[in-house]
């Protein structure tokens, strides 16, 4: 092994710390001007949100290969950044994914609008801090506990009804985990997508308990999930099981979270809509809705700290 001191950068991914406020940052600027490059869109005007509102709809042609082939680079780069440090497009990258095996001309614009809304805010970065900080006040989450949000938009799929749900996870003000993914069965009720989603981030949290047992870190409280699920369910589990559904995965999965309540493995919290920070990771979302969204991620733009001053860096790495 070699030390090649302290680390700046990691598979596109821009590191910045601040030992003496003790903050770390992490974003994907110059691998986002790459691919902004690559697919000949720098010129072309910075939307607000990573996607629009109007749904997408499947394409009733057959794309040529070379279109299927250039979508699914799109959507291979737009992944990436989704996945690593941008989770204010995370829906958009799934939505986009759905229609990889034959896109249109609307799936290959909505690429290009997420791909450039990326470009445009490309010096967004996920900030860890020792400390508390101003996001963390509207989520009530002090900066070393593991805040889990999960939330889930029943039936939002036109095609086969399924729901979307979303969870995130954050840790010293940043985030650590986050998903946004369609359903794998049909639900008949918001509040049976609501349990899946939530049962679903129960299980992720469980895991990531583990892994802090494993490395010596101790959180010193319970794992706390808060949820838009409806009021009634957060008292029903720590009750008697009382939600009548004729699916079976979904009374296994009211029983085992009532189960993992029960034995004060993890802690479920009613939150409103409005403040919901897995509402983005659910549906696309206007302007002013995407805005507050970004805060309750914990996003900062390092352009507007200071700490980056233009879009000229050292990373010389490929582009996926």
């Amino acid at each position: 092994m070699k030390d090649l001191g302290e680390l700046n950068w990691f598979l596109g991914i821009r590191v910045i710390r601040d030992r003496q406020q003790c903050k770390l940052w992490i974003c994907q600027d110059s691998y986002i001007e790459k691919i902004t490059h690559k697919y000949n869109l720098q010129f072309r005007k910075h939307p607000s949100t990573p996607m629009s509102t109007d749904p997408l709809t499947p394409n009733t042609q057959q794309a040529s290969p070379q279109q299927i082939l250039a979508y699914q680079g799109k959507t291979g780069s737009i992944n990436y950044a989704t996945t690593q440090t941008r989770p204010d497009a995370a829906r958009a990258a799934s939505n986009l994914a759905e229609f990889a095996t034959n896109p249109s001309q609307q799936h290959q614009d909505a690429a290009d609008q997420t791909i450039l809304y990326l470009d445009g805010t490309r010096y967004y970065a996920i900030e860890f801090s020792a400390s508390a900080t101003s996001q963390e006040v509207t989520l009530a989450w002090p900066a070393t506990t593991l805040g889990i949000a999960s939330d889930a938009s029943f039936g939002n799929c036109s095609v086969t009804r399924r729901s979307t749900e979303g969870y995130l996870f954050k840790l010293f003000g940043g985030a650590i985990d986050w998903s946004s993914t369609k359903q794998k069965t049909v639900t008949t009720s918001t509040t049976e997508a609501e349990l899946l989603a939530l049962s679903h981030a129960a299980t992720e949290a469980l895991w990531w308990n583990r892994l802090f047992e494993d490395i010596g870190f101790k959180l010193d409280h319970e794992l706390i999930s808060t949820a838009t699920i409806s009021k009634p369910f957060v008292y029903l589990s720590k009750t008697l099981p009382t939600l009548i559904t004729k699916l079976k995965h979904v009374d296994i999965r009211q029983h085992w979270l009532r189960e993992q309540v029960a034995d004060n493995k993890i802690k479920i919290t009613w939150i409103p809509t409005n403040r919901m920070p897995a509402d983005g990771l659910t549906k696309p979302l206007p302007r002013q809705k995407h805005e507050s969204f970004i805060q309750q991620l914990g996003l900062v733009d390092l352009s507007k700290l200071g700490i980056i001053q233009n879009s000229s860096s050292s990373y010389s790495g490929g582009v996926c």
